[in-house]
């Protein structure tokens, strides 16, 4: 299976706290994708694989919609999307997992310390 490697030449600053990812398309690819590590937050539109999504220690993903993945979702930070979240089998990062809407893993979810999902209302 083929594997794409995110490094800094595919990223470029902006005046928030994340990068954005201006390589290839991501949105629908067939492999795995690995983001090398210390890039900070990394922001994609959409990631999606039929593989595994790993992004190494000190990095971390967020999707202003989805982030899928065939096997597992892994970050040595944070994940965050703007929708859902989904995993065949699990999902694990270092601090903490948010979605707009939905999470879901085939097996387990680990996060370092919150997950949350949905919308919040208060009483």
């Amino acid at each position: 299976m083929k594997t794409l490697n995110i490094t800094s030449k595919e990223v470029k600053e902006t005046k928030y706290y994340y990068k954005e990812y201006i390589g290839e398309d991501v949105s629908d690819f067939e492999g795995n994708i690995e983001i090398e590590e210390n890039l900070g937050c990394v922001r994609f539109s959409s990631i999606k694989a039929n593989g595994y999504i790993w992004a190494k220690e000190g990095s971390e993903i967020e999707a202003g919609e989805g982030i899928e993945a065939g096997s597992e979702i892994k970050a040595g930070r944070g994940i965050k999307a703007g929708w859902g979240i989904e995993a065949g089998r699990g999902i694990e990062a270092g601090l903490g997992i948010k979605a707009g809407l939905g999470i879901k893993a085939g097996s387990e979810i680990e996060a370092g310390s919150e997950i949350r999902a949905g919308i919040v209302t208060g009483k």
